[in-house]
């Protein structure tokens, strides 16, 4: 595919510009800058609803190199406000692509630009904190650019959790299609079998991502998915074995209808939680969170868990974290950290069969190290049963 000669530009609310090449849709967004170092994954990127709002810049020298696949997708289409690379790759090659990324993001209404230094967006971010940004790919002044970014009201206070969430209840898929193990002659790549007895689980969903329903089904759980404004009543009236508590985007402080539910079922039924589903568990505690300075986005942040002595890497998506202190005051038991910074990575609670983390176990993209805790919530949910 040639490239384009149609320039783009991404600005930032401190006056700072860049310009390349545009791809995707012809558009104009705002909001907030951020950076992923992940080498491979691009797709799950770009439709992980915890993205919504948010212009994603890759570390990674070159994107697109795979195409598109349609089995991958970790939504129902690209989340994020804009995309931005050192270098789109002229050509997709695997057998289970159909489509460009450019196509793609074109069909999607999304911005791209390539040809830019990644590396001094991504220190400049490193150093100043997340920016509010404006990302076009139309003929725009750098001045209107400018003042775009400044006009985006930015993350914290504000839910987009029901921008993402499911408008209805449903089952995720009833004939279990997407849990068979994919295997080779001679191998079987998923040596973990699906449990024979399975459990009803209940998941709030708050802009999940497909991956972690398909390893909650893999690891012996029907998967119910629930609207995130679903009352606790109502969860109670499906009479789950167990609750899953998702991802999502946005300020974790500003659900406070998700705060409440929460309080209410895990009095009740054990409770996994991922990322804001585990920021969600920490308010309903009593806990607070706060804005990371430019957040955890990639595949191989380390998490120490502080009970057993292992060290998992990880993949993570998140721009707030947990306030530790406040957690042991509510009575949790602070369980990983992160070996960069120290935040919280986990929690569980003493008196009850609740647990979570803050970083994304279904790694996909990512590593696969702390797929044992699907296992752990099956077997919390199974000893609950009992």
């Amino acid at each position: 595919m040639a490239k384009t000669t149609q320039t783009g530009i991404i600005a930032f609310e401190d006056g700072t510009i860049f310009r390349g090449r545009a791809f995707g849709a012809s558009a104009t967004n705002v909001g907030e800058a951020c950076f992923n170092t992940s080498m491979t994954g691009y797709q799950e990127i770009l439709t992980d609803p915890s993205y919504f709002s948010q212009i994603v810049t890759m570390t990674a020298v070159q994107i697109g190199n795979y195409g598109i696949c349609p089995d991958d997708v970790e939504s129902d289409g690209p989340k994020v406000k804009g995309f931005i690379v050192r270098e789109v790759s002229p050509v997709s090659s695997n057998w289970r692509s159909n489509t460009s990324i450019q196509d793609y993001l074109a069909e999607a209404g999304i911005p791209g630009i390539e040809g830019v230094d990644t590396r001094a967006i991504t220190k400049k971010l490193r150093v100043s904190g997340a920016l509010k940004a404006c990302i076009s790919t139309e003929d725009i002044s750098d001045e209107e650019a400018v003042q775009k970014a400044k006009d985006f009201g930015g993350l914290v206070g504000v839910d987009f959790v029901k921008e993402v969430t499911a408008t209805e209840a449903y089952q995720w898929d009833p004939e279990a299609l997407q849990s068979t193990p994919f295997t080779v002659p001679g191998t079987n790549l998923l040596s973990d079998a699906a449990p024979t007895k399975r459990y009803k689980v209940a998941a709030m969903d708050f802009g999940a991502k497909f991956s972690i329903y398909r390893k909650l089904q893999h690891h012996g759980f029907d998967v119910h998915v629930f609207p995130a404004t679903t009352t606790a009543d109502e969860i109670k009236a499906f009479d789950p074995d167990g609750v899953f508590l998702s991802n999502g985007p946005g300020d974790p402080g500003a659900v406070d209808y998700a705060h409440k539910t929460v309080k209410e079922l895990i009095e009740h039924y054990p409770t996994f939680g991922i990322c804001l589903g585990h920021q969600i568990i920490t308010h309903a505690l009593g806990a607070k969170t706060f804005k990371l300075k430019f957040g955890h986005r990639g595949g191989n942040q380390p998490v120490k868990n502080i009970e057993t002595g292992k060290v998992s890497i990880t993949a993570q998506n998140h721009g707030f974290a947990s306030t530790r202190e406040e957690l042991e005051q509510a009575g949790a038991v602070v369980t990983e950290v992160n070996l960069n910074d120290d935040t919280v990575e986990g929690l569980r609670l003493k008196d009850k069969p609740v647990f979570s983390v803050q970083y994304h176990p279904e790694a996909a993209p990512g590593p696969n190290d702390a797929d044992a805790l699907f296992v752990d919530f099956y077997n919390m949910v199974a000893a609950n049963a009992k």
